[in-house]
């Protein structure tokens, strides 16, 4: 263990598990002790606090907003990179030419990004779609990126990242992002114009109505138990445009929340309801 790290007892663990399900939905298995420990035993020690204990009782009783925060954010993990699982921005942007192909120019396209992290997520839809189809800047287009982490949310609304994130990518994909020097890279401003990021806990209440035409929620319901799991899907399913989509993580599946979808492709799923049956707002 390390210096800085402190002792973490059966029963601290439990309170911590217990306490990070409540307020975030997440489901720590004993697998993630170890993280447990070397996330949170700087913050207890730069409040000052005696052990493990002593900071869920700090949570619990007297700590800030900030305070709440900063221990969902500490426990919380972001791994996402441009292009990730490559087939679902394929399939979008067939859905978005056909939408082109059938709507009147100005028509309305929201894409939400669920658990965006620092960003790559939200920027890829737009930067890919845009390349694709130019005229959705005559559009009413816009994507939402939310996570629970607030720090990543503040990341990502920035749009620079180290040069090392175009790595794997094609020379195409490359010149869709500018390079500014001290081997960093931005975001276009035309992108970064379309999408707007929130703090949201998935668990809680969404202030968004919809419908969305494309909802990407991947690689999160790994952190949740089954019937958080069900709950998320079926709320996304109320939020979708008729015949809209659902991109997930490749190790996922709806479970309970699945009733409103059918499969139809590597973890795509599409609203079974009928476009005929609902008027998109």
């Amino acid at each position: 263990m390390d210096a800085g790290e402190i002792p973490l007892s059966e029963r601290e663990f439990s309170r911590i598990k217990t306490r990070v399900y409540e307020v975030a939905g997440i489901s720590l298995s004993d697998a993630k002790r170890t993280l447990v420990v070397s996330r949170l035993s700087k913050i207890v020690r730069a409040l000052g606090l005696g052990g493990f204990d002593a900071y869920v009782d700090y949570l619990e009783r007297g700590a800030s907003a900030t305070d709440g925060q900063n221990f969902v954010n500490a426990l919380t993990t972001n791994l996402t990179r441009f292009y990730r699982e490559d087939h679902h921005f394929e399939h979008l942007r067939q859905h978005v030419g056909s939408l082109i192909a059938h709507k009147p120019r100005g028509t309305r396209l929201r894409i939400w990004s669920a658990a965006c992290s620092t960003g790559q997520e939200p920027y890829t839809v737009g930067m890919d779609l845009l390349a694709a189809f130019p005229e959705l800047k005559r559009w009413d287009f816009k994507i939402l990126g939310t996570d629970i982490d607030t720090a990543v949310i503040a990341k990502a609304a920035r749009g620079v990242y180290p040069e090392s994130e175009l790595s794997g990518l094609t020379p195409e994909r490359m010149r869709l992002i500018d390079k500014i020097g001290d081997g960093q890279i931005q975001v276009p401003d035309a992108v970064r114009e379309l999408v707007s990021f929130k703090p949201l806990n998935l668990i809680q209440a969404w202030p968004m109505k919809g419908p969305f035409d494309a909802i990407f929620c991947r690689n999160v319901a790994i952190y949740f138990d089954k019937a958080t799991q069900g709950q998320m899907f079926g709320r996304f399913a109320s939020l979708l445009a008729p015949e809209a989509f659902l991109y997930i993580g490749h190790s996922e599946n709806l479970g309970s929340g699945g009733e409103g979808f059918k499969l139809v492709g590597k973890t795509i799923y599409q609203s079974r309801l009928k476009a005929n049956k609902r008027e998109a707002a």
